[in-house]
C-alpha cells in the first residue's frame, strides 16, 4: 500500500493506543496533564531571544526559512536584530517568521501567511539535517528539569506530560531528544492526529510525543499583541484535547501549564477562563506553574496571573522554577 505499512502492522490508531496502554497501563480515573513550555522553561537558550540565541540551530532556523522561501536563498537578518523583544519572546515559531518577514523583507502576512507551512517545513529541513550535537549548541536543560521530569516518569497512571510551546513540533522533537527531556521517558506518547502527521518530520518520526505546538496553530495576526498568548492559548487547549482523546476510564480533572514568560500566564489564564465559560462545573481545573527562569521576575508574572479561583484557575509562581522542591506541589500532585 501506498502508506508503506503491511498486513502485519497495525493501523496508526491502534498503534496510538497501543503505546497509551503501554505507557499507562492502569489509569486513575482522575488525571493530570501537566504541558511544558521549552525556552527558559525546560531549556537555557535556543529560541531567538536565549541568550546564546546566535548560537542555537533553532534561532538560525527563522532566516534561512524566510531568505529561503520568500527571498533570493540567502538567510535574512537574525530576528533579534530586526525585531523587538515584544515580538518575539513568548510568540510562536509561526508568528515569529510572519514578523520576520516583514522586517527584514517587507512580505506582507498576506502573503506570508500562505506559504506558512512552507516556511515551517524550510525550518524543520534545516533541523533535521543536524546531528543532536549540533542541535544542542547553545541550549542546555534548566537547573531540576531533568531529575523533575523522571519523577513524572513514574507517576503515568494519573500524569500525562506533554509540550506547549511555539516550536515547530519537528524541531521541538528534536530539541527534546537533544538535551535529555526525551530520554527521561516522562512525555507521553503522541495523540493520533499527531501521527497521521508524522510524515512531516521525516526522521523524528519515532521521537514524537504528546502537546500542542507552533505547527499546529497561527492566527496569522502579527500586529495585535494579544495573540502572542492567544495563539499560545488554542495550543493548550489542542493538547488537553489530544490527551482526553488518548483517555480510555479516566477523566482528564486538571490542565497545568508550566511556563516563564508573561504569554504562558496569560495564554493559561485565557484557557481556563474559556473553560469556565463555556465549561461548567465539569470542566477541569486549569493550574499555572509560573518559573522564573528566563527573562521575567517572579512579581511580574505573579501580577498576571491574578488571583486564584479555586477549581478553576490556580496559579503559583516560583523563582527556582523546576528545582523549586515544591515543584509538584505546585502541579498540584502532593
Amino acid at each position: 500500500p501506498e502508506s508503506g505499512w503491511t498486513m502485519a502492522r497495525p493501523s496508526l490508531a491502534t498503534a496510538a493506543a497501543l503505546a497509551v496502554v503501554l505507557l499507562f497501563p492502569t489509569l486513575a480515573s482522575s488525571f493530570t496533564l501537566i504541558t511544558f513550555d521549552v525556552d527558559g522553561t525546560l531549556v537555557a537558550g535556543g529560541g531567538p531571544s536565549g541568550k546564546e540565541a546566535e548560537a542555537s540551530a533553532h534561532s538560525r532556523a527563522f532566516g534561512h526559512a524566510v531568505g529561503s522561501i520568500l527571498g533570493d536563498g540567502s538567510p535574512t537578518a537574525p530576528v533579534a536584530s530586526v525585531l523587538r523583544t515584544e515580538q518575539y519572546h513568548g510568540s510562536t515559531d509561526g508568528l515569529i517568521l510572519l514578523r520576520l518577514a516583514r522586517a527584514a523583507l517587507g512580505v506582507e502576512p498576506d502573503v506570508s501567511a500562505a506559504r506558512l507551512d512552507d516556511l515551517m517545513a524550510c525550518m524543520y529541513e534545516y533541523i533535521s539535517k543536524l546531528d543532536d550535537e549540533e542541535v544542542a549548541q547553545g541550549i542546555s536543560p534548566l537547573p531540576g528539569v531533568l531529575d523533575r521530569l523522571s519523577d513524572l516518569a513514574t507517576m503515568k497512571s494519573s500524569v500525562a506530560c506533554g509540550l506547549v510551546t511555539g516550536n515547530v513540533e519537528g524541531i521541538a522533537r528534536r530539541k527534546m531528544r537533544a538535551v535529555g527531556v526525551l530520554g527521561t521517558g516522562a512525555l507521553a506518547p503522541p495523540s493520533d492526529q499527531q501521527l497521521l502527521r508524522n510524515s512531516n518530520w521525516a526522521g523524528a518520526e519515532d521521537i514524537g510525543f504528546l502537546g500542542g505546538f507552533g505547527s499546529d496553530f497561527c492566527s496569522g495576526d502579527i500586529d495585535d499583541a494579544s495573540r502572542n498568548y492567544l495563539d499560545r492559548s488554542e495550543q493548550i487547549a489542542i493538547a488537553a484535547e489530544r490527551c482526553r482523546s488518548s483517555l480510555t476510564g479516566a477523566e482528564l480533572r486538571r490542565v497545568v501549564h508550566v511556563g516563564d514568560a508573561p504569554a504562558d500566564v496569560l495564554a493559561a489564564r485565557a484557557y481556563a477562563d474559556r473553560l469556565e465559560s463555556t465549561g461548567g462545573d465539569d470542566s477541569p481545573c486549569v493550574g499555572m506553574v509560573a518559573v522564573a527562569t528566563g527573562s521575567y521576575g517572579a512579581e511580574e508574572l505573579k501580577e498576571l496571573a491574578g488571583e486564584t479561583r479555586p477549581g478553576k484557575w490556580e496559579p503559583t509562581v516560583l523563582e527556582e522554577g523546576m528545582a523549586d522542591p515544591g515543584f509538584m506541589r505546585a502541579c498540584g500532585l502532593l
